[in-house]
């Protein structure tokens, strides 16, 4: 019984390590797309407000999401725990109205900072291809990581804690 049991677990062990793989080769892929180039936007409408970038002296999160787009719902809440600790910014694409926007942030307790993109005039410029997408940038506004699909709190937590040093 202890033997087989142990088998079962080496075996999930294994799946886990397989999939994690997996996953981060495909993230690798399609990031290979992405717009690369230093942060060259100076303020974005959002909302409810504006955002300036020349004022932020500190490291950034763009997060490119969709309201329609499960895997960002998944990740919704990793977005909104950073938004309390670090500069966030995030873009929802084709995702409706201010008002649809506002509404779907309400029903999922969200408060982040959002740009609508209702027309994909920033994810065209990014080249986004896939939600979500996540860029960090630096504190002078060079990318020094981009990810797509899902991303643990974890994982953008440790990333932005070392470029906060």
């Amino acid at each position: 019984m202890k033997k087989k049991l142990l088998h079962y677990i080496k075996e999930t062990l294994f799946f886990i390590l397989f999939i994690t793989l997996f996953a981060n080769a495909i993230s690798f892929y399609k990031s290979t797309d992405l717009n690369k180039e230093s942060l060259s936007l100076q303020k974005v409408q959002l909302i409810n407000g504006s955002f300036e970038f020349i004022d932020e002296k500190k490291p950034l999160i763009i997060h490119f999401w969709a309201t329609w787009c499960p895997t960002c719902k998944l990740e919704a809440q990793n977005i909104e725990y950073l938004s309390h600790h670090y500069n966030v910014l995030s873009i929802a694409v084709n995702s409706g109205s201010n008002e649809d926007i506002k509404k779907y942030m309400k029903e999922h307790s969200l408060t982040f900072k959002v740009v609508n993109d209702q027309h994909s005039i920033y994810a065209k410029e990014f080249h986004i291809g896939a939600y979500p997408t996540t860029f960090i940038y630096d504190k002078g506004k060079k990318l020094v990581f981009s990810e797509v699909g899902y991303t643990s709190t974890i994982g953008l937590f440790l990333r932005m804690l070392w470029l906060s040093l």
